[in-house]
């Protein structure tokens, strides 16, 4: 017998970051929502000095730390082919050699093993889509990152979270 909870269709989360100048002044967005009832969660935040990259992982970790019932699967939606390689493929081999690459250090390790320790024991299925290709929650994302940008840059707080209604 399945339990109402497993069979809950997953979360659906989509994440983006950006920033302007790399580095930068930079945001972060993501939009959680949950199919069944259409509520959703957007919340943004961003720093003054940071990196691209830095943005996409920790939309990310931000939405992962947003579940509520961290047993229910959630699908990760991005345009940000690093993130999702990173912890898809790359992120055991780092691991097997001591959070290193062949190369040497690895950027951004605070992030990455924040994600590792996020999605360990969950269920979660990363889904890259197209940046800029009319994806609606990919296109909302994208906004609420670039409206984070402009709250840094006039020196206003970055953070920002508002509950919706989304359909997808």
């Amino acid at each position: 017998m399945t339990s109402a909870k497993s069979a809950a269709a997953p979360l659906i989360a989509y994440t983006d970051g950006g920033c302007r100048g790399n580095p930068g002044p930079g945001g972060w967005a993501f939009l959680l929502i949950d199919p069944a009832s259409g509520e959703a969660l957007e919340r943004t935040g961003g720093e003054p000095h940071t990196t691209n990259n830095r943005m996409e992982y920790l939309a990310a970790i931000e939405a992962l730390r947003a579940l509520k019932a961290p047993q229910r699967a959630v699908r990760i939606h991005s345009d940000s082919n690093l993130l999702i390689q990173s912890v898809t493929e790359w992120m055991p081999g780092w691991k097997a050699k001591g959070w290193k690459k062949k190369g040497g250090p690895l950027k951004n390790l605070d992030l990455l093993q924040e994600l590792d320790r996020l999605v360990a024991g969950l269920s979660v299925t990363w889904q890259w889509v197209p940046g800029h290709a009319g994806v609606p929650g990919n296109e909302r994302v994208d906004q609420l990152t670039n409206e984070a940008m402009d709250r840094v840059e006039s020196g206003s707080d970055p953070n920002w979270e508002q509950r919706r209604t989304w359909r997808e």
